[in-house]
């Protein structure tokens, strides 16, 4: 099962990443897959520091704006119990991992991950229909290269009307940015 789910990762320098991933997750299990391109900073990340923090989250913002790097500043954070990574304070679950990279010849790299502790910070509100929706407009807007525009409109178009009906403030503005950043 892929879980849509929040990924920090920090650089040699200590740089904090925040990357929404999808981790190939069996529920209850201790191990999982993540598969970032070679290109992408916590590919780069994990090869310097095997360590990360895998967050579930209902923040849809969060998920948006860091998606397509337009966080208007860093969120809180907390040093992890194991390695040197950051757990996020507005998070509801987080599993630290120590990660090892299995040999491929593919740009999508894939690497074994496995928990090395755990816990939550808040309890998860839940999703409604305009979470899903922005789940899915930020899922669409990061593969711009790979889906016809037409496509990607056309889903946005579907997409706009869920997020409108159900939608609060953090879900409208969400949506907006993503709209934004797929007509530029």
């Amino acid at each position: 099962m892929i879980l849509e789910a929040i990924v920090t990762t920090v650089d040699a320098s200590g740089q904090l990443n925040i990357a929404p991933m999808g981790p190939v997750m069996q529920p209850g299990g201790d191990t999982f897959e993540l598969r970032p391109f070679e290109t992408s900073r916590t590919y780069n990340n994990l090869l310097t520091n095997p360590f990360g923090v895998l967050h579930v989250t209902d923040d849809v913002l969060l998920f948006a704006s860091s998606a397509i790097n337009k966080l208007e500043k860093a969120p809180a954070t907390d040093a992890a119990e194991k390695g040197n990574g950051q757990i996020l304070q507005n998070c509801c679950q987080w599993m630290e991992f120590e990660a090892n990279q299995i040999p491929s010849d593919s740009p999508r790299k894939t690497f074994h991950c496995s928990i090395v502790a755990e816990g939550s910070k808040r309890r998860f509100f839940g999703f409604n229909r305009a979470k899903h929706a922005v789940l899915e407009a930020t899922i669409l807007a990061t593969r711009i290269d790979f889906i016809p525009f037409e496509e990607i409109q056309t889903q946005f178009q579907r997409l706009e009307t869920i997020v409108q009906k159900t939608g609060g403030e953090c879900e409208i503005k969400a949506y907006e940015m993503l709209c934004e950043f797929v007509q530029k």
